[in-house]
């Protein structure tokens, strides 16, 4: 993933308010076991670019995570192509 720093223009975005409120409706289950997740970036081709935070980073789950992630974001912002996380 390149990029790992939150490009200024990721808050920017027109999406933004839309993946947050996905991605909302997930962190409290992130949240106990002690985890976040949050935008890094998105690119020009519509891939989603996450930063893992907490507990996240080292959980050998985050894989399945990453895959629920991905698969609510797109539900919610079809604009979305694909989510990364690191």
């Amino acid at each position: 993933m390149e990029n790992a720093t939150l490009a200024p223009a990721a808050f920017d975005h027109p999406l933004m308010p839309r993946i947050e409120a996905a991605l909302d409706t997930l962190r409290p289950y992130l949240a106990t076991d002690g985890g976040n997740v949050r935008v890094a970036n998105i690119t020009p081709e519509g891939v989603l670019q996450l930063q893992w935070e907490g507990a996240c980073g080292a959980c050998p789950m985050s894989p399945m995570t990453r895959a629920g992630l991905e698969d609510t974001v797109k539900k919610a912002v079809p604009e979305i192509t694909a989510v990364e996380a690191r």
